[in-house]
């Protein structure tokens, strides 16, 4: 059986813990690898490999490390099917899916291209007599990200392509659940000319992630999945003095006006909520239809299209809606909170907890579920479900509904459907929730604006991606400069001042 490593100082290496995790092919339910799992020792070999290859990278002249994401990008074009294909076998995505999950990542490596621009400092002439000011952008050093396993190649290049192209040097903990992509990510950034040892790979659980977080040359670590999690390395990074950005759950609400285009509104809650088998931090997992007549119409229109999902491995074509939950603990996981549902007695509409397909009986599959009538002390309505399942809560006013979002702990993403530019303009400006989507289901914004929630859905000052990555990723100096005239005067001991 293969064992997946590690990629430290531009080449794969074995891991030495003996300690290994199961990578199973979702589909199937079989073990297919096993991936080391490090110990403190081994990231602190890696992180001391990054902060030796790291200066030299950091006197880079910045065009050139553009020129190395020009490459990059060019390669991850060049291995979409392979990338594609490692990643559908170990997450259960279909290729589709995957292809986009490897896009909304390049696309990010795309406007990190840019980096000579954003990298520029502020200039001030004659700030004072002869005296010049100017502010200069400079890398961190060794950086760090923690990724999940919802998004294998976007998530980790969210993180290490805008390090990088600032001058640092990753040191990437990426989940064991789902490892090859970000392994191929690393050897592609090798190809592309980042020199050995600016982007390494340790595979891990949760020793990996303290190591991480203790280690006294990482500057900065971000981190994406749940909040739980989120919460603790937030706190653990910020008492060991890094930078760091967490990113942590969500309950994305999606309100249906009266007035919206009702078959426009399915066509969007049926992909946002059960795309990826709504493993995704921005699925719309809960509908919020205004008015009972609303109401109706939507689950009339939704309930056969949940029905006639189309739901398979990778393997089985590009016209599979969605596949497996990632493991059996997810799988047993969504399961009951579905059975809890309905204890609670919320109306299960559609109720795909018994699907089995011939052939993959082992796998971790499961049909789309609608939910009608929840109501917000629920357990599935307060509850980051990451399944195919959707609630239907009732509001029977606009402000109800704008309610149920604001007063949600989460805050990630949300969308209203209406044809009402009033309503909509109204409804941005007065979210309390960090993405927006108007007649749009998933608004994660291009790479070239900020991805971030709030509220307990985002920890930390600053977005993933965008102007915010490189503001995270660097520091400012701010140098104050004069040259005498030739004139000497003497010591000064007051500060200096405008006259």
């Amino acid at each position: 059986m293969e064992e997946i490593g590690h990629f430290i100082g531009g080449e794969r290496v074995a891991g030495k813990s003996g300690r290994f995790a199961d990578v199973f092919n979702p589909a199937t339910g079989e073990v297919q690898a096993k991936v080391a799992l490090a110990t403190k020792a081994e990231v602190r070999a890696a992180v001391e490999n990054a902060a030796a290859a790291q200066p030299a990278w950091a006197a880079q002249n910045p065009q050139k490390r553009a020129r190395v994401m020009m490459k990059f990008v060019d390669l991850l074009h060049r291995d979409m099917d392979k990338l594609a294909e490692a990643l559908s076998r170990e997450h259960g995505k279909t290729i589709p899916d995957a292809k986009g999950d490897v896009i909304r990542g390049l696309e990010v490596a795309e406007f990190c291209i840019g980096a000579p621009h954003l990298l520029k400092g502020e200039f001030s002439e004659g700030a004072g007599p002869g005296i010049d000011m100017y502010s200069m952008r400079q890398p961190l050093g060794v950086v760090a990200g923690i990724t999940p396993f919802n998004f294998p190649a976007m998530i980790p290049m969210w993180k290490f392509c805008p390090a990088i192209a600032a001058g640092n040097a990753f040191i990437l903990k990426p989940s064991e659940r789902d490892p090859s992509v970000p392994l191929m990510l690393a050897e592609l950034m090798l190809e592309a000319g980042a020199p050995a040892g600016i982007l390494n790979v340790v595979n891990g659980d949760k020793e990996a992630v303290d190591a991480v977080l203790d280690d006294t040359d990482i500057q900065a670590v971000g981190f994406v999945g749940s909040t739980a999690i989120a919460h603790y390395v937030y706190s653990r990074g910020c008492a060991a003095g890094k930078r760091v950005q967490c990113f942590g759950g969500a309950k994305n609400h999606m309100i249906i006006m009266p007035d919206a285009d009702m078959d426009q509104a399915v066509d969007a809650l049926v992909g946002a909520g059960y795309g990826a088998a709504g493993e995704r931090c921005m699925a719309v997992s809960v509908a919020v239809p205004v008015g009972e007549t609303t109401a109706d119409a939507l689950i009339e229109k939704l309930a056969p299209r949940v029905e006639s999902l189309k739901i398979g491995p990778y393997t089985a074509g590009d016209d599979v809606d969605f596949g497996p939950l990632v493991t059996k603990e997810a799988h047993t996981r969504v399961k009951g909170l579905v059975d809890k549902g309905v204890e609670e007695g919320a109306t299960l509409v559609v109720d795909g907890r018994d699907f089995s397909m011939q052939g993959y009986e082992n796998g971790y599959f499961m049909g789309g579920c609608l939910f009608d009538n929840v109501t917000k002390d629920m357990e599935i309505y307060k509850t980051e479900i990451f399944g195919p399942v959707l609630a239907t809560v009732r509001a029977k006013t606009y402000d109800e509904a704008i309610g149920l979002a604001m007063d949600h702990e989460y805050g990630n993403g949300t969308a209203i459907f209406t044809r009402d530019g009033d309503t909509a303009r109204d409804f941005a400006n007065r979210i309390n929730i960090g993405m927006v989507g108007i007649n749009v289901p998933i608004p994660v914004p291009l790479a070239y604006h900020t991805f971030g929630g709030w509220k307990k859905s985002g920890f930390g000052d600053l977005n993933q991606h965008g102007p915010d990555a490189f503001k995270f990723y660097t520091r400012t100096k701010t140098v104050t400069a004069r040259w005498p005239s030739g004139v000497k005067d003497g010591a000064e001991f007051v500060i200096p001042t405008m006259k």
